[in-house]
């Protein structure tokens, strides 16, 4: 096999933009496209020249596809995914991998026992600011963790939510900022810090005629006694991300400026018993990280799968690692509905019926579906 055949499940928006990455990626091709709205359906198999199926299950048993690339809402990423990898058909989920830890896990579970790839696409990952952040982490360079900091601003109109029935409610989506915004800051964020051991949140809806947050705070606490400090909303404009990792040994900031990156000598603590003088303070150096040149976005995972595929090139983005950022916006989304604070990792059983009740009182919404690609997330 000199490439790998993909299908598309779901060719709105974001599996519109993965189609017509296609061509940019020799490893891969586009075979088969699937979607339950006919009209989508249509515009899809005319527009990209391949057979497409009303149900996945069709489009799975079809003999097309050797993967898929899940680009529905979110509640439909477990069954789907598990339908595939039981058929021996390799998976990328699109975020968030499930909208539940407990569904996530199913996820994993089955792609463990089949054997086939499971990814989910985390595209941030490739982009050089944050490899080169990995490897400071990696190599120890920050020491024992003190605190993090994760500020991720985004903005959406009324329009964006009115945009589709399922949008911005408990049961079409299964949560707001955390659950579609936030998930890739979200995931570098975990990537890079580790998961906390409890949180503390508060969640609102501040600005939008929605069912779900528009906005989400919350205290970290770490196992070792680090402190982190959380925000995610689309409230705010201009938009950006504001990631801060202190530690022993160094300080680490991602935002839009790059990465920047302090070596503290001979570190906060060290200095802190060690000084004779009143005023005196550890010295901090700023360290030029080189950045490798590398392919990035939406076809540098899928070039990454086909490639684990094909030759058993690792994963940027498995599966089992995709789990932690959904844990935590479970965890968040708990504590700041119920007023407690909420140890990780979270009780799946009671995080399952918190969102059942959710979704009971959930009303439906009748808009005029639109499907545009996000411009700003075709690459």
């Amino acid at each position: 096999m000199d490439s790998v055949r993909f299908g598309i499940v779901g060719v709105g928006g974001m599996g519109n933009g993965h189609a017509m990455n296609m061509p940019r990626i020799p490893e891969a091709e586009l075979t088969a496209v699937c979607d339950v709205a006919p009209a989508a359906l249509a515009a899809a198999t005319e527009t990209y020249g391949v057979p497409g199926f009303a149900h996945h299950t069709d489009l799975l048993d079809s003999g097309l596809v050797d993967a898929i690339i899940i680009a529905t809402p979110h509640y439909f990423h477990p069954p789907i995914a598990i339908d595939a990898m039981e058929r021996g058909i390799h998976v990328i989920s699109e975020k968030p991998m499930a909208v539940t830890v407990s569904g996530a896990e199913a996820m994993i579970a089955t792609a463990q026992r089949t054997g086939m790839v499971f990814a989910v696409m985390f595209q941030q990952r490739t982009l050089p600011i944050n490899q080169a952040a990995k490897r400071l982490v990696e190599e120890g360079r920050l020491g024992q963790l003190y605190r993090t900091l994760l500020v991720d601003a985004h903005f959406r109109s009324q329009a964006y939510y009115n945009s589709a029935g399922w949008r911005a409610t408990w049961k079409g989506e299964g949560g707001g900022v955390l659950l579609n915004q936030a998930p890739h800051g979200m995931d570098i964020f975990t990537w890079l810090a580790g998961m906390p051991s409890r949180v503390t949140a508060r969640v609102s809806t501040r600005q939008h005629q929605i069912e779900v947050e528009d906005e989400a705070t919350a205290l970290l606490e770490y196992e070792n006694g680090a402190i982190g400090y959380f925000l995610e909303t689309v409230n705010e404009y201009p938009t950006g991300m504001r990631l801060e990792l202190c530690g022993e040994l160094g300080k680490l900031v991602l935002d839009d400026q790059g990465l920047r990156f302090w070596e503290v000598k001979p570190g906060v603590r060290a200095a802190s018993d060690g000084l004779e003088a009143m005023w005196g303070h550890p010295d901090a150096e700023a360290i030029e990280i080189p950045l490798e040149d590398r392919e990035t976005g939406h076809a540098a995972i899928v070039r990454n799968v086909a490639q684990a595929i094909l030759t058993g090139e690792p994963l940027i983005s498995p599966g089992p690692e995709a789990i932690y950022s959904l844990e935590l916006a479970n965890a968040i989304l708990l504590s700041g509905h119920t007023g407690r604070p909420v140890t990780l990792p979270v009780d799946r059983a009671a995080y399952d019926d918190f969102l059942d009740e959710k979704k009971a009182s959930s009303k439906d919404k009748h808009v005029e579906d639109q499907r545009i690609t996000d411009p700003n997330h075709v690459a």
